[in-house]
């Protein structure tokens, strides 16, 4: 193997390792904003029973 071989490998492999993590992030990150959004959601209807007792 070539210098050059070697160095188009490892750069393959950065890459897709860089994207696989990428999508990791947004996939966590969207569970992070759907579980903000139901605890949202939940203390608002616990506010709304409080207030309507």
């Amino acid at each position: 193997m070539t210098a050059k071989t070697v160095t188009v490998i490892a750069a393959l492999f950065a890459t897709v390792v860089s994207l696989t993590s990428c999508g990791n992030t947004i996939r966590g990150m969207g569970q992070d904003t759907a579980n903000a959004v139901d605890a949202t959601q939940s203390a608002g209807k616990r506010v709304d029973r409080a207030a309507r007792n």
